[in-house]
């Protein structure tokens, strides 16, 4: 005997509508703060001009802001991988610091631009990696391990300088700084600067490894059960500040021409402010190498503004805390509607 049965009713009612997933949205968002930031600059742009025409739109000028964003644009480059993974380095401008002063010892220079060139370059690594060290095997907090290693590196700088400033006389150093190494206009400096900006956003936005570094930074214990080796992940990205902090010391020196054991003044807090601007969350887990870049040319052009206008320091130092203030109110509230 065949048995008929019913189907089963639907007493669930109508399926609601599909909510797309988060990430679907991060790239207008991030399209947006692009744009908004790139607004924010050309508002600066307008401004120096207006208030100093003749010497603000100078090439000469032009050129100056863009180098003296070179150096800490390198820097800011590394601090935008740690704090993408959820760290920080408040080292980074004792590091620039004691690179910049090894470099420039009298034995250092008896090698030439080579010599200064790796010096400057090995000793960025070499405090990358102690920090590496300490954080991710050590188990420190990354506050204190770079906290330490601010304090030792001035402390090694002022030793090694004995509070004096050394002075490059290598000719393929000095020549870097003079107009005739431009590129069709373009300080060699800046030409440094776009190369690392490029290499940092593809190792970001197209690498596994900055996929790994994403994930750390979203969640590290998630990011190793998906078989991620989280502590070498960290030891990396310590190296690679490190390295950019050397860097970014060989192009002070070309900048300058010496070693000074107060070299690197307060990076840390810049590189992270410019960081933070740029829309790279403080928590980690999201970071963009194009932002950064762009916090860095606002803050030089700030920094310019003022100069021009024989403004005080303490009136640009408002002004960069009431932007830096304002960028952390716009990350909570995208955070709290995502």
């Amino acid at each position: 005997m065949t048995q008929h049965v019913s189907p089963p009713r639907d007493t669930a009612g109508p399926t609601p509508p599909a909510r797309l997933p988060v990430w679907r949205g991060l790239p207008a968002r991030a399209d947006l703060r692009t744009l908004s930031l790139l607004g924010v600059l050309a508002a600066l742009v307008v401004i120096g001009g207006v208030t100093k025409p003749d010497e603000f739109l100078d090439t000469r000028n032009l050129q100056l802001v863009l180098t003296q964003a070179s150096v800490i644009g390198v820097v800011t480059v590394g601090m935008t991988f740690v704090i993408t993974s959820g760290g920080i380095d408040l080292s980074v401008g004792a590091i620039v610091a004691l690179a910049s002063v090894w470099a420039t010892t009298v034995a250092t220079q008896e090698y030439g631009f080579a010599g200064i060139l790796f010096t400057a370059v090995v000793v960025g690594l070499g405090c990358g990696l102690v920090n590496g060290l300490l954080i991710a095997y050590g188990g420190m907090v990354p506050f204190i391990a770079t906290l330490a290693m601010l304090a030792s590196a001035r402390g090694l700088a002022l030793q090694i300088t004995d509070g004096k400033t050394q002075i490059v006389s290598v000719e393929g150093i000095l020549n870097l700084g003079e107009r005739d190494s431009y590129v069709l206009g373009v300080p060699p400096l800046v030409l440094v600067f776009a190369s690392v900006t490029v290499l940092g956003w593809l190792l970001l936005n197209r690498t596994t490894f900055g996929r790994r570094t994403v994930a750390v930074g979203g969640n590290a214990e998630a990011a190793r059960l998906a078989g991620i080796d989280v502590r070498r992940q960290r030891l990396y990205l310590y190296l690679l500040s490190g390295l950019c902090c050397g860097i970014a010391a060989f192009l002070l020196i070309v900048l300058s021409g010496s070693g000074q054991n107060t070299n690197g003044n307060l990076y840390e807090l810049d590189a992270i402010a410019a960081a933070i601007i740029g829309g790279t969350l403080l928590s980690g887990g999201r970071g963009t190498v194009t932002g950064s870049v762009l916090g860095v040319l606002i803050f030089t052009t700030i920094t310019n503004i003022f100069a021009l206008n024989n403004l005080q320091s303490d009136v640009q130092q408002i002004a960069k805390g009431a932007i830096i203030v304002a960028a952390v109110l716009v990350q909570r509230r995208t955070a709290s509607t995502t």
